[in-house]
């Protein structure tokens, strides 16, 4: 073997080496992209079938008809799916917006406290740990129109019983106010992590210049905090759209469609009235949906981030 061919041979070798370790990556990870693909791409595939056919069972045999134009017209005619659109994005706007603000403020009052920090997280996470069943049957007593305490201490004060989830006007605040309960812990321990991870010396050199608190909060500590706000809205805004278990514990959906949502309107049209393909339209819109708000919230971040940059 030549000079030149050795110093060619020892020059290659870490890219041989750098190439085998890019193989064994992708070998390891090839079990784990086929289950991916199995358990995520095979049955989203398989509902946008079922969206495009009309779907029937009888004596255990399924029968599919491509029609997709049958179940669009159905969606066109469906104003029942209209009303759980608006109910939807109505209950997320308000409980999102309420648990953004009180899990920032929470987060902000928490750090501010010396002691006691853990005992702070500790307390108030404890309505995540909460069953939502337990949940339902808890704020139904709560709401109670004979027996819920609201009543009682409205009747102590001379005013008249309020029908906390019989009412249509007030029936879908009072499912945001559990929500509220129920998840603005969650947004608390995004924020307090942000908040607790916020450079101390940027705050510092901002005092030092003679900023008071307001100019504090809005000029450093909120952009700063935007990364873990991003996280908390997009996390618990996905949640609220797809709210489900609150909605059936609380109100079943009523009275009349004062709080029917999308996702109750979903498991009416699939196991109430057996409309497979239909519903599995509602649910491709549904998808499109939540895609077209993370693209949105994408887009309005990296434009926020722009401008202050």
């Amino acid at each position: 073997m030549s000079v030149s061919s050795a110093i060619l041979d020892d020059a290659e070798r870490p890219v041989r080496a750098f190439r085998r370790k890019q193989l064994f990556r992708r070998v390891a990870l090839l079990p784990a992209v086929i289950m991916l693909v199995l358990l995520t791409v095979v049955p989203m595939l398989n509902l946008f079938a079922m969206a495009l056919a009309e779907i029937s069972v009888s004596r255990g045999q399924t029968e599919w008809v491509f029609r997709p134009l049958a179940n669009l017209s159905l969606l066109l005619d469906d104003t029942q799916f209209l009303t759980a659109t608006l109910n939807t994005l109505l209950f997320t706007v308000l409980s999102v917006s309420v648990e953004l603000v009180l899990g920032i403020g929470l987060a902000l009052l928490a750090a501010s406290v010396r002691r006691g920090k853990g005992w702070i997280r500790t307390v108030t996470i404890l309505p995540i740990l909460v069953s939502p069943v337990a949940i339902g049957a808890m704020w139904r007593l709560i709401y109670s129109y004979d027996f819920g305490p609201l009543n009682q201490i409205l009747e102590a004060f001379g005013l008249a019983k309020v029908g906390w989830l019989s009412e249509t006007s007030i029936a879908l605040l009072s499912v945001v106010v559990v929500d509220v309960w129920h998840w603005t812990p969650l947004v608390f321990l995004i924020l307090f992590a942000g908040v607790e991870g916020l450079p101390r010396e940027v705050i510092e050199a901002a005092r030092i210049d003679g900023a008071n608190r307001r100019q504090l909060l809005r000029h450093i500590v909120l952009p700063l905090l935007a990364p873990a706000i991003a996280v908390a809205f997009i996390f618990r805004s996905i949640a609220a759209f797809k709210v489900f278990d609150q909605i059936v514990l609380l109100t079943g959906g009523g009275p009349g469609t004062a709080t029917e949502v999308l996702s109750l309107r979903l498991y009416k049209v699939f196991f109430e009235q057996n409309i497979m393909g239909y519903g599995a339209l509602l649910s491709v819109v549904t998808i499109a949906m939540i895609l077209a708000f993370l693209l949105t919230a994408r887009f309005s971040l990296r434009w926020l981030e722009a401008r202050n940059a």
